[in-house]
């Protein structure tokens, strides 16, 4: 049986992908959760990166969760990606990594690099996937996830915290088209957090407030994480319950 480490960030496209490759019903060794000394990272989601511990656990996946830290400067913070990934490999002996790629040949190629050094495949299922089509998908197949932050002109910061599905996704997809922005964030247009997804069993809980660092750069301050029931709805907005 194919087994995997998957890089996980707590956002939609590495939790796409790890769904994938367990639907795929291949064993998840290693799911590695990179955290950066810097948020200018070129290599690695930075926001709310911390819970995605949480989301291993509502995974069921504990035994499998392996945490690294990078400098966050170029070039050297793939090294030491390389040497977690390795360190990970020695201990847990996969075949396979798995990324949330989408359309960033820095990433992907430096992935693959790293991959080749171990004998490793990579598997990326959205790699090259058109954009539109792949929001839409992941929303279809039950990734629920919310903006955590917002950096580019065109977003209203209302988005923040707001589930992306139906008539949120559908303003997302219209203002990317208008405004010229990656309808899937792929130019850190935004960040995501997902909270709940079919490979779930439990749902994350938050507490957050929407907070303004310029004009149009806004954050998802988050208070209060938890795990709740599936069947519940725990995200608190500025005080507002909207999932």
């Amino acid at each position: 049986m194919p087994s995997f480490c998957a890089l996980l960030s707590g956002g939609k496209d590495s939790n796409y992908a790890l769904y994938r490759a367990l639907r795929e019903g291949w064993k998840a060794r290693c799911v590695l959760v990179v955290r950066s000394a810097r948020e200018d990272s070129w290599m690695f989601h930075t926001p709310l990166v911390s819970l995605a511990k949480l989301q291993v656990e509502a995974m069921g996946l504990e035994s499998a969760l392996v945490e690294a830290s990078v400098s966050g400067v170029k070039e050297q913070e793939v090294e030491e990606l390389a040497n977690a990934i390795e360190k990970a490999w020695r201990d847990r002996k996969f075949n396979m990594l798995v990324v949330g790629a989408l359309a960033s040949r820095y990433q992907y190629e430096r992935i693959s690099r790293i991959a080749g050094r171990l004998g490793l495949h990579v598997y990326a299922p959205a790699w090259r996937y058109d954009p539109y089509d792949y929001m839409r998908m992941i929303v279809s197949e039950g990734l629920r996830f919310v903006i955590s932050k917002i950096s580019v002109m065109g977003l209203p910061s209302r988005l923040l915290g707001m589930p992306v599905e139906d008539t949120v996704l559908e303003e997302v997809l219209s203002r990317a088209e208008r405004y010229g922005f990656h309808p899937a964030f792929e130019g850190g247009e935004a960040e995501t957090l997902v909270y709940d997804a079919p490979h779930y069993r439990k749902r994350l809980c938050l507490k957050a407030k929407r907070k303004a660092l310029s004009m149009y750069e806004h954050v998802l301050d988050v208070e209060e994480a938890w795990l709740g029931d599936k069947k519940s709805r725990c995200i608190w907005v500025d005080g507002e319950l909207v999932a």
